[in-house]
């Protein structure tokens, strides 16, 4: 098999956790952070297959405003305008999980990049907010091809931009979809499985399972 070439991370719930945004939904809804912070995730993801399968796309940006708009309408929370700006801007300043900056800071010699759902205008705010813009070689939304992940046209963008095979391309996702679409296209994938979770029967089984992200550095597949 091809040397791997370049390693190509997706950005929420790998790299950035997207449940740092608990900490303010408690403060403005005390005592229901938690439940309006995974339903609107959950609700999230959903409008992104759902869009793709209908041919009705909307920006990252878009979708997230209306899952969380769902979201509270389902949990009863009163959200006017100055609440959906905070709770939208959080998503430019979502924490980097605890591995993250080690585990790239120890990746010195391959190509990194990006390839994610966000919109171009929300992972720019997000790289940089979080220090990490010289990090990526380039940093990839699927804005280009109007389609969300899994479809193969999104993963097919970091072969054209990165200039490798995609046997050349190293994937890290924690999302188990992300990564059997990723493998399915022909990635070499590691699926960051932090919370030990049964994988799904998709038929497209990753590389390398791993625990946290600083595992990646000297892993026999990337020597």
């Amino acid at each position: 098999m091809a040397n791997i070439k370049a390693l190509v991370f997706d950005a929420y719930g790998t790299l950035y956790d997207v449940h740092s945004v608990v900490t303010l939904c408690d403060r403005l809804y005390p005592g229901r952070g938690t439940p309006l912070s995974q339903l609107w995730r959950a609700k999230q993801l959903e409008y992104t297959w759902l869009r793709s399968l209908m041919g009705r796309y909307e920006d990252f940006t878009a979708v997230t405003r209306a899952a969380l708009e769902y979201s509270c309408r389902v949990l009863q929370l009163t959200l006017d305008s100055a609440r959906t700006a905070q709770l939208m801007g959080a998503y430019d300043n979502l924490a980097l999980y605890s591995d993250a900056r080690d585990a790239l800071a120890g990746l010195s010699g391959i190509k990194l990049a990006i390839l994610s759902n966000g919109s171009p205008q929300m992972l720019g705010a997000l790289v940089q907010n979080s220090g990490l813009e010289r990090t990526f070689a380039a940093v990839i939304s699927v804005d280009s091809v109007k389609v969300f992940k899994p479809d193969p046209r999104v993963y097919k963008l970091a072969t054209d931009q990165l200039g490798v095979t995609a046997a050349e391309i190293g994937f890290v996702s924690s999302n188990y979809w992300d990564a059997a679409g990723a493998k399915s296209f022909g990635f070499r994938v590691f699926w960051i499985n932090r919370s030990k979770a049964q994988p799904d029967a998709l038929g497209a089984a990753p590389d390398a399972v791993l625990a946290k992200l600083t595992e990646l550095g000297g892993h026999p597949l990337l020597s």
